[in-house]
């Protein structure tokens, strides 16, 4: 076998000293999120830096070796900083004192020095130097450190760094060939359900042409499956390394485990990885300290876990969140580190939409270097991604929480209480200039005198000190460059405003307002990704949000159910419109209800548009009611013990015929999305009102937002994601073929064309009734 035709496993050069260089301890630091953020600042140092360099200076160049084996080639590749004639530079961004360090970091210098020895291979150099550059991102100070090597000494260290890689990469080789083996054999496990076909074809078609695609999937449709069977098969003719499906719910992670086991009763031999946030899977939770000397496991970690990830990957192939932490008990290692370096072998990864899109939270190790893989992303739930994705790229600093902790150090303290009553100061002369409310043009005093504290916190994560106010102290310097980190990112897409809080607290807010252009950044590093959910209507709506793709590609998969086995009514009488509120529409929203409970005995979903409207009108339900009915509340900040109860309910009452039970939740909370209540457990979901959500100041920024740019800025603030709710919660029902049930729309705006347009319901469907004649129409339902 030529060179040519051997199959090629790579591995960049940062990726590769830092995983087979590693040892010692965990330290949860200064490091962690302060190195995510030096690597995203440090693209602008980089370009300074390397601006003031000599003519002869190349920047950003890049490089690498091949290694041939029997069986398959080596690539070890990346971008020096800068080389000028013999001399690599490395630059690194830092949060740190870097005038007073006295050599440089192990692992930095390893990169470096491999660019230095594939300096030399490719030049025919006999020797050449390493000049590591260390840059402080706040102060913008500069130490260099040079180091001088022959050529044989990079050989030598060099062969030696790949000899320690050896049987990874021997790993990753069979492994891909024994799975790309096993997918050409592989074939759709079910029967194609009617649309199913067409759907996994167009997911084929999105990951071979490198696009977006939109997807409506609603319930039955097969989504799962229908989703990452395409991905897979296309990963086994080379067009993808990796599959990234993202979900933020246990039911539907539950779903894609479950058909990833399908695939491999099937012969499917690939690898997935379901990953846990930290809090959920450390054994200590959230009172957890990540070091050496409160963590028995944190210390000598690195030392132990290479072996322990080799031992886990030859052992099994699926691994979830008990696999795991049973897994890292035994060997007395870090649970979630062992998950992340678990992911970096697996096929399939599994988890949470902030391990992509997140800029606290990503995977560096798939995406920090910026150029694009071939990946896929399958995003599950994509609705929910418009809201966090807002949330993700904001950020807010609280006046009360600068003094709290400026309260933890005396005397100078490393310069900290003096920085943070300089930020206090400034966000003072903001509380007196908003009077309440104040949306500002600038923040840069605050910028200013936040560097300069950020910086004094860095001198004080540097010596190690042990404060009991540790924790606190972390969470307000992470908060602190969080905000740091959106400063940077101001622009059209965001809004910056001060407010008093009810509590009293002073709060500076960078609210993402369009986060588009964020998501596409982390898209941009992907070869393509489907965003999938029951409910994305309207689409363009989820296209002009989601991405900043020019006409990225949407389809409505089809759905399984027969219309016979549901009956949707409309009720003309009443509105829960804030004119229209009152005793007598709570009355009336509650014979509603009742009428509709009572046509056959059964569960029903109640849904409100807030917790006071339900109080409201809920009261009026019991009173009309009375014994005849079972009634059940959400109430807010259930715990999940008291979340698995409310739900135990509906499974209980399956025995007790005798009485319908009429559970009321809030539209938009924990029950109306993610639970699967099939069969007999649900007949019938209600819900009262439109749940738009609750006008204020930060959805009147995006109503003015999007209405500045000529979009109508009402149905972006409030009209669709209100209409989301309601198609999610009336999505409770019919999960299966075998379903029958209720959907009754409780508001006459449903009925004008703003509304039922959005409606995935054809017109023939929609059976409009009113308090007196409703009984009738659902009677003949149940009775046909």
């Amino acid at each position: 076998m030529t060179a040519m035709e051997k199959p090629v496993i790579s591995i960049s050069v940062r990726n590769l000293v830092e995983f087979v260089l590693r040892s010692g301890d965990i330290s949860e630091g200064a490091g962690g999120t302060n190195q995510v953020e030096a690597m995203q600042a440090g693209s602008r140092i980089h370009r300074k830096i390397q601006s003031h360099m000599g003519p002869s200076y190349s920047p950003e160049v890049p490089i690498l070796i091949r290694i041939e084996y029997d069986d398959y080639t080596l690539t070890v590749d990346g971008r020096a900083d800068g080389i000028d004639g013999q001399m690599v530079d490395e630059i690194k961004g830092v949060y740190r004192d870097v005038l007073n360090m006295e050599k440089p970091d192990d692992i930095h210098l390893a990169q470096a020095k491999c660019y230095a020895h594939m300096l030399c291979q490719s030049e025919g150099y006999d020797d050449a130097s390493v000049q590591m550059t260390y840059v402080n991102l706040d102060t913008e100070e500069v130490k260099r450190f040079i180091s001088e090597y022959t050529r044989d000494e990079l050989a030598d260290w060099f062969d030696g760094v790949i000899l320690l890689y050896k049987r990874w990469a021997d790993f990753s080789f069979y492994h891909q060939k024994e799975r790309n083996g096993s997918i050409k054999k592989l074939e759709f496990p079910f029967e194609y359900r009617p649309g199913q076909y067409e759907l996994c074809k167009n997911v084929y078609l999105t990951v071979k042409n490198d696009q977006l695609l939109f997807l409506e999937a609603p319930t039955g449709s097969g989504k799962t499956v229908s989703t990452l069977f395409p991905a897979v098969k296309a990963m086994g003719e080379g067009l993808l390394d990796r599959i990234f499906y993202l979900t933020s719910k246990t039911v539907t992670r539950e779903v894609a485990k479950e058909t990833l086991g399908i695939f491999r009763e099937k012969g499917y031999e690939g690898k997935g990885v379901f990953l846990t946030a930290k809090d959920k899977i450390c054994p200590f939770g959230t009172e957890r300290q990540c070091d050496a000397e409160h963590c028995e496991r944190a210390k000598g970690h690195f030392d132990r876990i290479n072996d322990a990830v080799y031992e886990l990957l030859i052992r099994d192939d699926l691994y979830d969140r008990e696999d795991i932490a049973a897994f890292a008990k035994e060997k007395n290692v870090c649970p979630f580190e062992l998950s992340l370096d678990i992911a970096s072998w697996c096929d399939e990864i599994i988890g949470d939409v902030n391990y992509v899109f997140d800029p606290n939270a990503y995977l560096r190790r798939f995406f920090a270097e910026g150029s694009r893989k071939k990946y896929a992303l399958l995003i599950d739930e994509s609705h929910n991604l418009v809201d966090r994705g807002r949330k993700m790229y904001s950020a807010d600093l609280i006046k009360e929480d600068i003094l709290e902790v400026k309260r933890y150090f005396k005397d100078k303290a490393f310069g900290i209480p003096r920085a943070l009553a300089k930020v206090n100061k400034v966000l003072l002369d903001y509380k007196k200039e908003s009077e309440g409310f104040m949306i500002r043009e600038e923040v840069d005093a605050l910028i200013l005198a936040l560097l300069r504290a950020a910086a004094a916190f860095d001198v004080f994560f540097e010596k190690n000190i042990n404060h009991p106010n540790m924790n606190e102290i972390r969470r307000l310097y992470f908060n602190i460059r969080d905000f740091l980190r959106v400063s940077e990112e101001l622009g059209e897409d965001y809004k910056i405003y001060t407010e008093i809080l009810k509590s009293g607290d002073f709060v500076v807010r960078l609210s993402c307002i369009d986060p588009s252009t964020q998501l596409q950044r982390r898209l941009d590093l992907v070869k393509s990704a489907v965003f999938f959910s029951a409910t994305m209507q309207p689409v363009f709506y989820y296209k002009n949000l989601l991405c900043k793709k020019e006409k990225p590609f949407a389809m409505r998969a089809r759905s399984i159910f027969s219309k016979e086995k549901r009956c949707i009514t409309v009720a003309r009488d009443v509105s829960s419109v804030y004119k229209r509120r009152g005793e007598e529409e709570y009355k009336n929203f509650a014979r509603h209800i009742i009428n509709t409970a009572s046509t056959k005995t059964g569960n029903y979903l109640v849904f409100f548009p807030s917790y006071k409207m339900m109080e409201e009108i809920s009261r009026w339900v019991c009173e009309f009611g009375g014994e005849d009915y079972i009634y059940i509340e959400q109430k807010s900040d259930m715990s999940e013990e008291e979340r698995e109860g409310f739900l135990k309910c509906f499974e209980d009452s399956e025995n007790d015929r005798e009485r319908s039970m009429l559970a009321f939740a809030v539209a938009g909370g924990v029950f109306s999305e993610g639970i699967d209540l099939t069969g007999d457990k649900l007949i019938g979901v209600i819900i009262v009102g439109i749940p738009l959500p609750q006008v204020g100041k930060e959805r009147e920024m995006i109503r003015d937002h999007f209405e500045s740019k000529g979009m109508d800025g009402f149905s972006y603030a409030y009209l669709y994601p209100g209409m989301n709710h309601v198609m999610q919660a009336a999505g409770r029902l019919i999960r299966t073929v075998d379903d029958r049930g209720v959907i009754a729309l409780l508001d006459e705006r449903y009925l004008w064309p703003l509304y039922k347009g959005i409606l995935p319901y054809d017109e023939d469907e929609i059976n409009t009734v009113t308090v007196n004649d409703e009984k009738e129409v659902l009677t003949a339902f149940w009775d046909e």
